[in-house]
């Protein structure tokens, strides 16, 4: 198991990873509207009126940018701590299967343990399968950017 200074240091590359490949599925929105899963989380700091904002703007989307990446960057920390390799050689299924396992609590978490207002906010905008999808690349972002933290070891 990594100290904490070291899964500090690794998650925050491997959450700043998962939250951009993530973000892509966010970004290409629904129903013409590809901002409003982009601008849902930050709802975390301008309240509800966020969930429901179409537009491109500072205020919404910088925010929900920025906050989408502290949250994915506060589970890859997690995940480096409690599973990432210190020595850096897991295979790639291991990688995976890890990865997954990290997305599946971080979904739990998000969509029904926390309160409303640390919920993500882009379940309200997204389709069943788009936010299956902003999860899968999700995982696929832990694992890539445990590998990636794996080989500068």
């Amino acid at each position: 198991m990594k100290t904490w200074k070291r899964a500090l240091k690794d998650g925050l590359v491997t959450g700043g990873i998962a939250g951009l490949t993530s973000l892509v599925v966010l970004a290409l929105g629904e129903r013409g509207k590809p901002w409003g899963p982009v601008n849902a989380p930050s709802h975390w700091v301008w309240g509800d009126p966020a969930l429901f904002q179409d537009g491109a703007t500072p205020r919404y989307t910088a925010t929900g940018v920025l906050v989408h990446q502290l949250a994915a960057s506060f589970w890859g920390v997690l995940h480096e701590r409690f599973l990432g390799d210190p020595e850096g050689g897991r295979d790639a299924g291991t990688l995976l299967r890890d990865a997954a396992l990290t997305t599946a609590v971080a979904a739990v978490v998000d969509l029904e343990v926390v309160p409303h207002r640390l919920t993500p906010g882009f379940q309200h905008r997204l389709s069943a399968a788009s936010l299956a999808g902003v999860y899968a690349l999700f995982a696929l972002g832990l694992a890539l950017g445990s590998r990636v933290v794996g080989r500068r070891r």
